[in-house]
């Protein structure tokens, strides 16, 4: 019957588990998703031990050990740092300095045009080393979950960084009309015209 059981639970709760790590949707979330994979290596390690399968057990053991330190980091340290961060940014929304954005904050926002409407998504900033300022967003428009994206640099003087977006100050029609870059080869510095 706990065999049976087992058998079950371990490779679903391994699907789930494997989905929500790989959709990288913050520290909770992939938190979480080490509980579950911890959930489905111990039924995979019940699988092993009941069925005589040594290698599925010993290896599913460490699995569990491996997965606690996943917990650990994401629903620990790493829950931590983005609740400061967001403590940091909602407590400049009352200070007199300007507002902070945490770097981090950076990937998944949505790149919205002037009215408002969605065309892609900020895949990271460059910051200069002199100074700390943002020399340039890539933002990713198009596509099916990641997959035939388009990316572009984009001058961080083209663009305004909001708080639950990064507004374009430049035209749509503009934007498009920036060149493409590969996902892999960034340039130094972003194309002359995507300056506003």
């Amino acid at each position: 019957m706990i065999a049976t059981i087992a058998g079950w639970v371990a490779p679903a709760a391994t699907m789930i588990a494997a989905m929500m790590t790989a959709a990288n949707l913050g520290a909770r979330v992939t938190g979480w998703g080490f509980v579950v994979f911890t959930i489905g290596s111990i039924g995979w390690s019940t699988v092993g031990l009941t069925s005589g399968q040594t290698n599925l057990l010993a290896t599913n053991i460490f699995l569990t050990l491996v997965n606690i330190v996943g917990i650990w980091r994401w629903l620990g340290r790493q829950r931590a740092y983005e609740e400061g961060a967001e403590a940091a940014a909602e407590k400049s929304d009352r200070s007199p300095r300007a507002r902070l954005v945490n770097a981090t904050g950076f990937a998944g926002l949505p790149l919205v045009t002037e009215g408002g409407e969605k065309i892609g998504n900020v895949v990271d900033a460059m910051i200069a080393c002199d100074g700390g300022r943002i020399d340039y967003f890539v933002v990713g428009t198009g596509g099916v979950a990641g997959i035939d994206q388009q990316f572009r640099a984009l001058d961080a003087d083209a663009a305004q960084l909001g708080k639950d977006a990064l507004k374009l100050g430049i035209s749509q029609a503009r934007f498009e009309e920036l060149p493409t870059i590969a996902p892999d080869d960034w340039p130094a510095e972003p194309p002359p015209a995507a300056v506003a």
